[in-house]
């Protein structure tokens, strides 16, 4: 069965919950943002697809709690979008964007673009699956062929998730990456894997920062 995936009109329910949740999950959590480097240190702003390692299913809450200046539009897989009634109308409410990752449509490539240039943040785990802490799993090509079409910067985070109370959350936000000035605009198949690549290479040395 399929259910509606459009957007509400505002994010009345997204704001809701991010401000009741915001207090007791900065006291579970304790997050502790690091960075790549001094070009690392400003504000997301403007039209940017944030992408992160997947090491369990609260990651997007983590990534909400601590990079909360800005509302995260979450890619998810149509599969659990769909699961049921709820999910459609939570994520909804939440302006998840789902994909069919066997079949991958014009329309949501368009959905993600338009977002991206509307000056809105897109944030999507390219691995494409919860891998677990200390794995990883290819980077999904696509996120490249995104920003591309929307002229926009790729954004870096690696999440180490806290394992026990008396840890800290820890994140490492990276540098931007512009691959449009890395590629051209209209690279290969060839390239564009290739660009997949290096941003996971980024994402082993956040790991490392993180790790440390």
């Amino acid at each position: 069965m399929k259910y509606r995936t459009d957007p509400p009109k505002n994010y009345l329910f997204y704001d809701l919950v991010a401000v009741t949740a915001a207090l007791p999950g900065l006291i579970a959590f304790r997050p502790k943002l690091l960075y790549e480097s001094d070009n690392a240190k400003h504000k997301l702003h403007g039209g940017m697809l944030l992408i992160s390692n997947h090491a369990g299913y609260i990651d997007p809450v983590y990534l909400m709690l601590t990079l909360c200046t800005r509302r995260h539009h979450f890619v998810c897989t149509k599969n659990i979008f769909e699961s049921s009634k709820f999910h459609s109308w939570l994520f909804r409410q939440f302006h998840c964007i789902p994909i069919d990752k066997e079949n991958f449509s014009i329309s949501s490539l368009r959905r993600i673009t338009d977002e991206l240039k509307a000056g809105h943040l897109v944030t999507m785990f390219p691995e494409g699956r919860v891998v677990g802490e200390g794995d990883s799993a290819p980077f999904k090509s696509g996120m490249v062929l995104m920003a591309l079409q929307a002229n926009c910067p790729i954004m870096p985070v690696f999440i180490k998730p806290q394992r026990h109370f008396w840890n800290r959350l820890r994140l490492v936000l990276g540098e931007p990456v512009d691959v449009r000035a890395m590629l051209g605009p209209r690279p290969g198949l060839a390239e564009i894997d290739e660009a997949a690549k290096l941003l996971q290479e980024k994402e082993a040395i956040l790991s490392r920062i993180c790790n440390k």
